[in-house]
């Protein structure tokens, strides 16, 4: 395979790193922001956003995303709105050649998310305790997550190297 792309004619080449940067830079939006309800079925639609965002980045990356969201999410629609009407979950995505970083906004109850124990994966079911495994797949899918609750709400924000 060449190492190089022809763009329009014999005098235009470029690398093909730079080419796929270029390619990137053209096709992924650089920002996406979606509100829904804070609902089970809205997972479906973060999933499908995430997707359409990230359709030329790296698979496993994209999966570690929709992972990431989709565990903050539930922990939102069934513990941060328990006991309130449930509102809604604002999905915020930002492209950056070298990250994606991801906020997800809600106004239900505060939940500061920590960094879980490491699971013992040689535990039986009855050994290990209920809760907690999606906490440990989002620490494992991002490299980086922050959280703020303010009078206005919960903001989560996860980052992750592309």
């Amino acid at each position: 395979m060449s190492d190089y792309v022809l763009l329009t004619d014999a005098t235009q080449f470029i690398s093909t790193n730079s080419a796929t940067l270029l390619y990137n830079q053209l096709t992924v939006p650089s920002l996406q922001q979606i509100t829904h309800p804070a609902k089970l079925e809205s997972l479906a639609l973060f999933r499908e956003l995430i997707q359409d965002f990230c359709q030329d980045i790296n698979v496993e990356v994209l999966y570690d995303i929709q992972l990431a969201v989709d565990e903050i999410c539930t922990n939102i629609i069934l513990h941060g709105y328990k006991d309130m009407e449930p509102a809604s979950i604002t999905l915020k995505l930002e492209f950056d050649p070298a990250e994606i970083k991801i906020s997800i906004t809600d106004t239900g109850h505060p939940f500061q998310p920590k960094q879980p124990p490491d699971i013992n994966l040689h535990a039986t079911a009855e050994e290990r305790e209920i809760g907690g495994l999606g906490l440990s797949f989002v620490f494992m899918s991002v490299d980086d997550l922050q959280y703020e609750s303010t009078a206005s709400g919960n903001i989560t924000r996860l980052l992750k190297k592309i």
